[in-house]
């Protein structure tokens, strides 16, 4: 019998999927999910291909309750900028939870993904950062650095913002944009001890394959969300920040014990998966401790989970649908 299956360009879902308060409470909802019920989330397929400096993520997860779940194929080619492609691309496929049917293909280039990120980071600062958060700082100049300032500003009043770059002309382009963008104060610093030292909240959102922040910038009522290790050879943060934290948080234990911060520090024998460690959505549900005080130091380590995947697709498709956008196809 045939069956329709809405195909959806990135510039199509552009139009229509924006980083807004429904998808962050969407993200905040499957991580929900992901403590309290019987999510099914296989292994992260994750492979390096160094040789062509890229990576392959294959990501999934099928929630009980939502019509749907999707499968990402996510490919980093990171010399594409140099024959004029991005280096990021991939796309997303969401079949029907009931039939096994696929019900669209979106082919988003790594925009939802970008997407779902940055929703994730605006929830764990939410959960964990500080009552009063006056100064935010970002490493990083890259898409996903734009977006968690955007993202974080969406969930709390955020008067000042600070980005720390490897490139400087990269820095002050980003913060140009984001004054223009958010109307609040940017600069960029040199420094990114200095930024630390400045601020309530600091995300990373590098590919640092050595740590770029160490435990001498811990400060009392301190928040990292960090973001950026997701391979098995990356790593933003000295394990010595994850060791003297008041509260470690991951997306997925499992996960970031062989892909995320957690990682290093369980191999420098600084810390163990069975030890402090909670998981975001135990904190969401209220089933296990995350900041209890201000003066406390959080660490929140994201890796990226396939329920991100499955929620944010889920989501775009309804929002496809009403708007009427993408192309039809019966098979």
């Amino acid at each position: 019998m045939p069956h329709d299956i809405r195909l959806v360009t990135d510039a199509e879902l552009r139009r229509v999927i924006h980083l807004d308060l429904e998808i962050i409470d969407c993200i905040e909802s499957a991580f929900a999910a992901l403590a309290t019920q019987q999510v099914i989330m296989p292994p992260v397929l994750s492979m390096a291909l160094p040789h062509v400096n890229a990576e392959v993520d294959v990501k999934t997860a099928y929630v009980p309750g939502l019509d749907g779940f999707a499968i990402k194929v996510s490919p980093g080619f990171f010399d594409n900028p140099a024959r004029g492609l991005p280096s990021l691309n991939g796309l997303m496929v969401l079949l029907s939870a009931h039939t096994g049917l696929v019900q669209a293909v979106f082919l988003d280039n790594g925009y939802l993904t970008d997407i779902r990120t940055a929703a994730a980071g605006a929830v764990a600062a939410r959960h964990l950062a500080p009552g009063t958060v006056t100064t935010m700082g970002v490493l990083g100049t890259g898409v996903q650095a734009r977006l968690q300032i955007i993202a974080a500003a969406k969930v709390m009043p955020v008067k000042k913002v600070l980005v720390w770059g490897r490139g400087a002309e990269k820095a002050e382009q980003l913060t140009t944009d984001l004054r223009t963008t958010l109307g609040i104060d940017v600069q960029a610093v040199a420094d990114r001890h200095e930024l630390v030292a400045a601020c309530q909240l600091v995300v990373t959102t590098t590919p640092a394959r050595d740590a770029i922040l160490d435990a001498g910038c811990l400060h009392p009522g301190l928040h990292i969300t960090a973001m950026g290790s997701d391979q098995e050879d990356k790593n933003e943060l000295s394990p010595r920040i994850l060791a003297q934290a008041d509260v470690v948080v991951c997306d997925r234990i499992s996960q970031c014990a062989r892909l995320g911060e957690l990682r290093t520090a369980i191999e420098n024998g600084l810390m163990t998966r069975t030890g402090k460690a909670v998981e975001l959505g135990e904190v969401i549900a209220g089933v296990a401790a995350g900041r209890t005080r201000d003066d406390q130091i959080t660490v929140c380590d994201l890796t990226g989970t396939g329920v991100q995947d499955t929620a944010i697709a889920t989501l775009t498709l309804g929002r496809i649908t009403k708007a009427h956008a993408g192309t039809t196809l019966t098979v």
